[in-house]
């Protein structure tokens, strides 16, 4: 049976959480493949308000197994917090799985990337400063500690003692922090496998036995395509890969099983953090945009850089992911602006004008936007039920993203809630059509 991937294809922040959760109650998982709690999925039900850093967003639906794979590194201390305070509002989180070799962020990575953040200055990648990368660092090194550490409480004490001893010179000399306490770190770290060790599983084998039994999995990416690893706009990047092809290494299972890759774009573009921004938005324009849509990163608090859909990039996220379809969130944002402009193209120095995103950093870098207006609406969007019911101008700019973009667009949404979804292409919507 069938493997659906959800996958951003912007900078992050596109709005896949409240997909997920849209279309989790039509799957029997919910896995997320990579990053740390580095994410923010905010998810609104009704009038209750939701916000995941690690947990996948399906965990709100009930009968759906939720499963956080070996690609993603762990920080205990919010996976914890995280699961007591759903449980506190009286959600269920038992469906929880934890794959076993995923990887753990630990106090040392958060203080490293806080200190590397400062030393670089003017040249400083605009972390979240949750200690992803150099727990991603710690991975690729093979000195890393997995979550299956914690469940032997030998092995968990000496690869502290181990990693400590390691960095202390680091922590202490090039970064001034004071020397960590092995003896709090690991009673705290045991505290928390205590709470965690229920959970903990062979989450591949999960999936394999239920795609046999002709289950339905939905694989769930954090952060977007431009900020992947290998192919985003590196250095500004994640340090993991939440392209589509991610999900199969994140979660052990083969590309044999994926029927659809579905790419979830915002009807605009922001961007945190540092980085090249060709298609960001003037002063006036930028404001409005962070105001109406609420542009406030859910795990920092920082503001978002705003600016206008960039066709280019979209374009690049379809090739790299392989999308056969999109979802357009945040339509309703854009009412209310008289027109709206579309980076179709970029212009690189020299004067050429490409279509296609620039392999080379310095050309992107470099590039300036080239903008087509579109006509657009004053109408809010909040009570449109129907694409057939929104302002004409509207339904012309989805099917001008679509045929721009190359990709179909099944679902639109117009608001937070999970009523204000609505579908654009009943024939590509992943079989998971939203009442």
């Amino acid at each position: 049976m069938p493997a659906t991937i959800i996958v951003g294809a912007q900078w992050g922040d596109e709005g896949k959480g409240k997909i997920v959760d849209v279309l989790a109650e039509r799957h029997t998982l919910v896995a997320r493949y990579q990053g740390g709690s580095n994410a923010g999925h905010t998810v609104l039900v009704g009038a209750e308000e939701f916000k995941f850093h690690l947990l996948p967003s399906g965990i709100l639906s009930p009968e759906t197994v939720c499963i956080l794979g070996a690609g993603v590194v762990i920080d205990p201390e919010v996976l914890v917090r995280e699961l007591d305070e759903l449980e506190g509002r009286g959600r269920p989180t038992n469906g929880l799985r934890i794959s076993g070799n995923a990887h753990l962020v630990l106090p040392w990575h958060r203080l490293i990337d806080q200190a590397t953040e400062v030393r670089l200055g003017d040249l400083q990648i605009g972390t979240t400063r949750r200690g992803i990368g150099p727990a991603y660092a710690d991975r690729a090194a093979r000195v890393g500690i997995r979550v299956q550490d914690l469940l032997d409480r030998k092995i968990l004490r000496e690869k502290i003692i181990a990693a400590l001893s390691v960095k202390k010179d680091t922590l202490q000399h090039v970064f001034g922090v004071a020397d960590l306490d092995a003896e709090s770190i690991i009673a705290q770290t045991v505290a928390y496998a205590d709470r965690l060790e229920p959970h903990v599983a062979d989450t591949s084998l999960l999936i394999a036995q239920a795609l046999a039994r002709g289950e339905s999995l939905l694989c769930e990416g954090a952060q977007g395509t431009l900020l992947d690893l290998d192919h985003g706009t590196y250095p500004f990047v994640t340090s993991s890969n939440p392209i589509a092809g991610g999900a199969c290494v994140g979660l052990g299972f083969g590309p044999t099983h994926v029927t659809s890759v579905v790419g979830v774009a915002k009807a605009y573009l922001t961007r945190v953090g540092a980085g090249p921004f060709p298609s960001e938005a003037d002063p006036d324009d930028d404001s409005a945009l962070r105001v109406k849509g609420g542009e406030f990163g859910t795990t920092t608090g920082r503001a978002r850089r705003c600016g206008w859909l960039d066709l280019v990039g979209l374009r690049f996220a379809a090739r790299v992911n392989g999308l056969t379809e999109l979802v357009l969130t945040k339509l309703d944002v854009l009412s209310g602006f008289d027109h709206v402009r579309v980076c179709t193209a970029y212009r690189l120095p020299g004067g050429r004008v490409v279509d296609e995103f620039p392999a080379h950093q310095s050309d992107f870098h470099h590039a300036s936007p080239v903008f087509e207006t579109l006509e657009g609406w004053q109408e809010p969007l909040d009570d449109v039920t129907r694409v057939e019911d929104l302002p004409a101008a509207a339904r012309a700019y989805v099917a001008y993203v679509a045929g721009a973009s190359g990709v179909p667009v099944s679902l639109v949404g117009v608001g937070q809630r999970r009523d204000q979804v609505l579908v654009a292409d009943a024939a590509t919507t992943c079989g998971a059509l939203v009442a």
